[in-house]
């Protein structure tokens, strides 16, 4: 039994490893192992509710002011507080800011990498490449001479053996499958978004004081009064937004339909696809608790692939399970009932324990989330803006809807998704406007102590479905808060009945041209873009070799 060990894969955030067996030229098992404990649950206990937030916020690099806000919204819900229009529309903007910021570097930064082969860029003709971009869409620095700079920089790389963030790639894989020009047009694109994505960090800080870890969410509402209220700031916020929607409307999805015009196969085989989905919804549209929310982008639960019966979330039906877990053994419980007591002695077994992740589910069922389950929720509710783009790129790519239910689905959402919330963003802009000018200037509501109390805060995120539970003790402490992060969802473990999570699933049945090079695998994994750092290990039943080699 040859064990191919990928250590480490980069282009990701945090400790993953990923196992799977390989036989027939496809992956016949896999299991994802969470390789850090962070505790975040035992470091709350005790703290003022008001802790939270901040606290939460560091659990991640990228992930910062989506726990901010599923905090806050935690909070909100624990004392009962109806938001102002103008600080729900100020979260509102904050929140898709990061949405536009994610997922371009995402696309560009963590994953295009998996579709475009950097080293036959250098075989381009910069003529044929600049008429392929300019035929895709209308963006600057698409003529004949930015592209052959392009390409002699990347030339300077190689010969000087020094690739940089293209280093360890499988170039030359089989299946990398565009042609040099399209190649080159990506790398170009990589290196505009970095200079890009500058700007979308800048529009967080705009109305969330600064960033990464965001100052203004608050129990009630927000601080940034007079950012609000200032003409030039919500001006500047406006040109930023826009500079966005060019890019993603010239570059970013012409760059994804151009991807996957190659990668066809991948949608039509369902290749990576999981079964089951699960949205909260995403941006208020009014003030209130959950359930009684509407969402820009609405939420609910998929089971087995029928958009047809999708249903509303109902949060009493979420559990963890810890089974398969490197955790005390108990029962599957609800996160406001959730227990964390993590094992001194965390031992990978195949058969047992392998994993810091709990396993959640959703009436006892694996769910994957991310913008695929946001935007066939959005696509089974009839929501106009998504469904026309996902009809739009369906009909430009001349494949059915089933094609959605794979990697290649998941990356085409992300994209789908980027535009959609960017678009509305300006007339959010144009909402908070009509509030100053009719006066209605409050940011923030007034609270108090309700004693003991338990609330939960939900929303998705850029990774997908996000919730924190919060319950405070008679003496406003906290005496009890549990995350389940989207990638505990989807990277979680097998539970008691031996289900397998979403990434287990999807990987199960990927096709590998090479097992020394599984480049296949890399491409599902980043697909979810998991907050972890990962090693993958791949076992070939058939030989006793061993291998070790690296990735980007």
């Amino acid at each position: 039994m040859a064990k191919y060990t990928i250590d480490p894969i980069t282009r990701i955030e945090g400790h993953l490893r990923i196992d799977v067996e390989i036989e027939g030229g496809k992956v016949t098992n896999a299991w994802s192992s969470a390789q850090l404990f962070r505790g975040l649950e035992i470091i709350l206990q005790g703290r003022d509710p008001r802790d939270a937030p901040w606290i939460t916020q560091r659990a991640c690099g990228v992930c910062t002011e989506v726990h901010a806000l599923a905090s806050i919204r935690a909070l909100d819900d624990a004392v009962r507080v109806k938001i102002p229009p103008l600080a729900r529309i100020a979260r509102n903007l904050v929140h898709g800011a990061q949405f536009v910021h994610d997922h371009m570097v995402h696309f560009y930064v963590l994953s295009a990498l998996d579709w475009v082969d950097v080293v036959s860029a250098l075989k381009a003709d910069p003529k044929k490449t600049a008429d392929l971009a300019n035929a895709l869409g209308n963006y600057p620095g698409s003529g004949v001479a930015d592209f052959k700079a392009v390409k002699e920089k990347l030339a300077t790389f190689v010969s000087s053996g020094q690739l940089g963030p293209f280093a360890n790639g499988y170039w030359g894989h089989k299946d990398y499958r565009l042609p040099p020009e399209a190649n080159l047009m990506a790398v170009a694109h990589y290196l505009t978004l970095l200079r890009l994505q500058v700007k979308a960090a800048r529009m967080m800080a705009l109305f969330g004081g600064k960033n990464p870890h965001i100052q203004t969410y608050v129990t009630g509402g927000v601080t940034c009064v007079k950012d609000l209220l200032n003409v030039d700031r919500l001006a500047e916020f406006l040109y930023y937004l826009k500079e966005m929607q060019a890019f993603i409307d010239n570059v970013y999805i012409p760059d994804v339909l151009a991807v996957a015009s190659f990668y066809k196969d991948w949608g039509a085989r369902n290749i990576g696809g999981c079964t089951n989905f699960l949205a909260y919804g995403n941006f208020p549209m009014n003030s209130g608790r959950y359930k009684d929310e509407k969402m820009f982008l609405p939420g609910g639960v998929i089971m087995k692939r029928d958009l047809g019966a999708i249903k509303d979330v109902n949060p009493d039906l979420i559990t963890e399970e810890v089974t398969r877990a490197w955790y005390e053994n108990g029962p599957a419980l609800n996160p406001a009932k959730g227990v964390t007591q993590p094992l001194n002695d965390a031992k990978f077994d195949y058969d047992g324990k392998y994993s810091w992740f709990k396993a959640p589910r959703y009436e006892g069922k694996p769910m994957e989330v991310g913008p695929l389950a946001q935007v066939l929720a959005a696509f089974a509710r009839g929501h106009k803006p998504t469904a026309a783009l996902v009809s739009a790129v369906l009909k430009h790519l001349n494949v059915p809807a089933n094609a959605l239910f794979s990697t290649l689905g998941r990356t085409a959402a992300r994209a789908i998704e980027t535009k959609v919330i960017a678009d509305e963003m300006a007339a959010w802009v144009t909402e908070a406007i009509g509030l100053i000018k009719a006066g209605k200037i409050e940011t923030a509501a007034e609270w108090s102590w309700p004693g003991e109390a338990t609330g939960y805060g939900l929303i998705d995120v850029p990774r997908g479905a996000l919730g924190h539970w919060i319950h405070q003790d008679k003496d406003n402490k906290i005496g009890n808060y549990q995350l389940v992060v989207p990638s505990t969802w989807n990277l979680g473990p097998r539970d008691a009945a031996g289900q397998v999570g979403p990434v287990e699933e999807a990987l199960i049945g990927t096709p590998i041209a090479d097992p020394k090079a599984p480049l296949e695998i890399i491409r599902t994994v980043h697909s979810f873009d998991p907050c972890i750092a990962c090693g993958v290990h791949v076992i070939d039943p058939d030989t006793n070799e061993v291998r070790k080699f690296k990735v980007c």
